[in-house]
């Protein structure tokens, strides 16, 4: 599939407009350019919009609703895929991850968390990233592009399709979850975010709520009451050390907006609360940020906030210059946060077999046996 991008201009395959990621408002001034009467074009894109996000449909034949003649109208003019798939995976966890290709040059991996009836989707937001995290593998890739709307949404759709999970299910949902944690960062591209998580958030579609979608950033200031005020969607922060100094090194933008300012950020985010607490990841690296006093220095920051905290093991991949904390210093280091009050579960490292694990997703994946990364 090949598609023209940019941030601003219509999404095209080939001479045909891309459907996904438009609003209601966006797939009804299409039909209307498309020859629609204008008082048909709302109900034709509330029917568009049900065949699309809540049937799956990948073709306009799908859409019985439709008459014959406009569909193939609408096959003349409009395209629904989902992207290429490159590559597909399947670890012995269970733990799916996709290459989706966009374009020469713009692929980006989508990875499927399954638990024993639910399971969390992780998305990518760019092609590349411009942070460089020095322990995440897909800041070793540099950044292509902002992915658009309809690419960050396909991933979503290309995902149920994969899992069969379609009609768009109310309960019992295998995707329950959605996490902004895969390539790039999602608050320096903010405006696509947020236009796919509102489709995705949509009840007469995919009808994901709020409040099982949490998005992952590595500390944009400025952009984080946007995200509460606009969508109020749950919070997780990449924060990782506990001094400036160091969070400099292993999170370079720490260097534009530092720990102090991050944390007035994440006190004034409009919902969190202790019902609903902002997640603090952080990842343990042997001998650099895994000691008992870091631990104590977490849990003073951390007063004042409802906050857990997310302490996942260092995920090895080609070229890494940390190792993973030994099991003893992270129990020690739980211990001291527990007993402070605050949630800090270890994340347990799933597929790390195909190296989609935290941290581990770059779209050109050097591939390794296990026992290499191990």
């Amino acid at each position: 599939m090949s598609v023209a991008l940019d941030d601003t201009a219509p999404v095209l395959v080939g001479q045909k407009r891309w459907l996904i990621g438009l609003t209601r408002e966006e797939i009804g001034q299409e039909l209307i350019a498309a020859g629609v009467h204008a008082r048909s074009a709302k109900m034709r894109s509330n029917q568009l919009w049900h065949w699309i996000y809540y049937r799956g449909a990948r073709s306009f034949d799908e859409m019985t609703t439709i008459s014959k003649d406009l569909r193939a109208e609408l096959e003349a003019r409009f395209h629904l895929g989902r992207g290429t798939l490159i590559e597909g995976h399947v670890s012995a966890d269970r733990t799916r991850k996709w290459l989706l290709s966009y374009g020469s040059n713009q692929e980006i991996e989508t990875v499927f968390i399954p638990e024993e009836d639910r399971g969390a989707l992780c998305v990518s937001s760019q092609v590349g990233c411009t942070l460089n995290c020095r322990f995440c593998h897909t800041g070793t890739q540099p950044w292509v592009k902002n992915l658009s709307a309809g690419e960050i949404v396909a991933q979503l759709l290309h995902a149920r399709d994969d899992i069969g999970e379609w009609p768009s299910p109310k309960e019992g949902r295998m995707i329950s979850n959605v996490v902004l944690m895969g390539m790039g960062e999602p608050l320096y591209n903010y405006d696509n975010v947020a236009k796919a998580l509102r489709i995705v958030m949509d009840q007469e579609g995919i009808g994901i709520s709020r409040r099982r979608i949490t998005l992952s950033t590595s500390g944009v200031v400025p952009e984080i009451a946007r995200v509460g005020d606009d969508l109020g969607v749950g919070l997780a922060i990449s924060l990782h050390a506990v001094r400036d100094d160091l969070r400099d090194e292993l999170v370079p933008l720490n260097r534009k907006y530092p720990i102090k300012d991050l944390l007035n950020a994440c006190r004034r985010y409009p919902t969190s609360s202790n019902a609903r607490r902002i997640t603090f990841e952080y990842v343990m690296l042997k001998g650099v940020n895994d000691t008992p006093a870091d631990a104590r220095e977490l849990v003073r920051l951390l007063q004042g906030i409802p906050a857990k905290v997310n302490l996942i093991p260092f995920n090895a991949w080609p070229g890494a210059p940390y190792e993973c904390s030994d099991d003893a210093a992270i129990a020690a280091f739980v211990e001291i946060v527990n007993a402070a009050g605050y949630s800090s579960p270890i994340r347990t490292p799933r597929g790390r077999d195909i190296m989609a694990a935290c941290g581990q997703l770059k779209s050109a994946s050097v591939k390794q046996r296990a026992s290499e990364i191990r």
